[in-house]
């Protein structure tokens, strides 16, 4: 497989961005973000274009600097309380080609100093994806227990996210998928480390996570109605 071409350098500026988080600092080392850190992500969702192919052709990998897989660095602060301008982290989204938005089954890449990771499913699916994921696992119970479990036990992937507090509307607090139906995110997540994103294992590592969480986002996509 294709190496990554990530190095070193991409921590060092996310760690000394987390240091001097203003826009004057930031301006000065654009040149620095460019060559450390943007151009090295967009050659690393480049070298994830044909190994996706052949593992979730669904998944679109897109590399480009602007408007591709590669997430924007500026932050939007207009309903935050935290007004630093920027994100201190990489993050490398692979969308479903069926649907460009953010909360469709996809896969993400966070790349950030001492907390890099890489999840998979739907982060905060709208109503009526959320609609169907649910009935999709009261209709066949089994069959989510499965995807879940294949792409969880013996993986480094657990599932994550946010649960209601109570039972959502239609499904009682004694069905026995409760605890999973509570759930208002459909992801799971594993670790990634540094060593291995700068070396040429990156590409690999990558594609073999993507790969044992198939049974998930198979099952996400099909309660949507979406191939994968």
């Amino acid at each position: 497989m294709p190496d990554s071409n990530l190095s070193p350098g991409l921590f060092r500026f996310l760690e000394d961005l987390r240091a001097n988080n203003n826009r004057e600092w930031f301006a000065d080392q654009k040149p620095r973000y460019e060559s450390d850190v943007l151009l090295p992500a967009v050659e690393l969702v480049a070298a994830l274009e044909k190994p996706l192919a052949k593992v979730a052709p669904m998944l679109a990998a897109v590399p480009k600097k602007h408007g591709g897989s590669i997430m924007r660095i500026y932050r939007d602060t207009r309903f935050s309380k935290d007004k630093t301008p920027y994100k201190t982290n990489v993050g490398i989204s692979l969308r479903h080609q069926a649907d460009s938005d953010i909360h469709a089954p996809g896969v993400y890449v966070h790349l950030e100093p001492k907390n890099c990771f890489i999840g998979a499913g739907c982060w905060r699916p709208n109503r009526k994806t959320l609609a169907q994921i649910r009935a999709a696992i009261d209709e066949d119970p089994r069959s989510w227990c499965r995807a879940r479990d294949q792409s969880t036990k013996k993986t480094d992937f657990e599932l994550a996210g946010d649960r209601l507090k109570t039972s959502p509307k239609g499904y009682s607090i004694d069905h026995p998928m409760i605890e999973d139906l509570r759930r208002i995110d459909f992801i799971a997540v594993a670790p990634l480390q540094e060593q291995e994103l700068t070396s040429n294992l990156a590409i690999e590592r990558i594609v073999a996570r993507v790969r044992e969480v198939r049974p998930l986002m198979r099952f996400l996509c099909s309660a949507i109605g979406e191939p994968y």
